[in-house]
């Protein structure tokens, strides 16, 4: 499996650098132009300077990425647009996009180290019915032949086979289930924070968190029911909602980086499961039963 991390890893570093230039005073339409070095950053500039709105740019750079890319950019270009509508300060919410950001590549990163090791086991005895048909060819068997040309060899070739192809699809399942399912978590509930903290009225926010949303295809997997709570507390608290919010948010973030690192830690032992149930057979079935019958066959002849 080939790790996406070192791709969010950038795109981390990017929405940090801009977010600390921001930070420092630089203009929203200049910051991009100061990161050209970076691809995405340099289409970011060069869709600016051609007329195109900032927000636009950024989720044009997620154009011919992965998915988990597009993902990204977009929510940074939701970012933008809201604290754009609201009249609010971008950086920190950058900063702490960022920060999710390397929390998801980390997490890659922990499920490609948990692979590493089945998948080597895998490959090594994958190898290793080569090694036994060119043993037994040397001891002077026909092995391949019996596995070819044989009605037993046809069915160990089949089953065996078969059994890596269901271990190779078991393989990418388990994986695909441990990779996270929200790459944004708290994305809703921080751009909230963002309307909120421009001054405007909560109903005016939460309509344009749903636009920009909308806009840019970007699902809230808590929906609404996590928002109204949130406000429900900060009414009856009477403490600000942006505060909460943006606690709410981060508390998301923990999270979803708690599971994903329970889930990569599973991973590393539950991949050992098709390496006995099917891999190991297929080897069997492969290697060892031909030149079983082969040896079979050479002393019943000999009789």
């Amino acid at each position: 499996m080939k790790s996406a991390a070192p791709a969010l890893g950038a795109i981390a570093a990017t929405v940090q650098r801009v977010g600390v230039l921001l930070a420092a005073g630089v203009t929203p339409a200049a910051v991009w132009s100061y990161l050209a070095e970076d691809p995405a950053a340099d289409s970011v500039a060069r869709s600016i300077s051609a007329g195109v709105s900032i927000p636009d740019a950024i989720a044009d750079a997620g154009r011919g990425r992965t998915a988990d890319e597009r993902q990204l950019w977009a929510a940074v270009a939701a970012a933008w647009a809201v604290a754009a509508d609201a009249g609010s300060p971008l950086a920190a919410t950058l900063l702490e996009l960022s920060a999710a950001i390397r929390d998801l590549a980390q997490s890659q990163r922990d499920i490609t180290v948990a692979l590493a090791s089945p998948a080597a086991t895998a490959r090594l005895v994958l190898v290793l019915p080569a090694i036994g048909l060119v043993f037994g060819t040397l001891l002077g068997f026909n092995t391949l032949g019996t596995l070819l040309t044989t009605p037993i060899g046809w069915c160990c070739l089949v089953v065996g086979s078969s059994l890596l192809y269901a271990a190779a699809r078991w393989n990418r399942r388990m994986v695909r289930s441990a990779l996270p399912r929200e790459q944004t978590p708290g994305l809703e509930l921080e751009l909230l924070a963002i309307g909120i903290s421009g001054g405007g009225a909560i109903d005016r926010a939460r309509a344009s968190v749903s636009e920009v949303l909308a806009r840019y295809s970007i699902s809230a997997a808590r929906g609404d029911s996590a928002v109204d709570i949130v406000l429900e507390l900060s009414r009856r608290a009477g403490v600000p909602a942006a505060a909460l919010l943006r606690s709410e948010a981060a508390e998301s973030r923990r999270a979803a980086r708690s599971e994903a690192a329970e889930a990569a830690q599973a991973l590393s032992v539950r991949l050992m499961i098709p390496l006995g149930v099917c891999v190991l057979p297929s080897f069997m079935l492969l290697s060892v039963v031909p030149l079983v019958v082969t040896v079979l066959s050479s002393i019943s002849l000999a009789w």
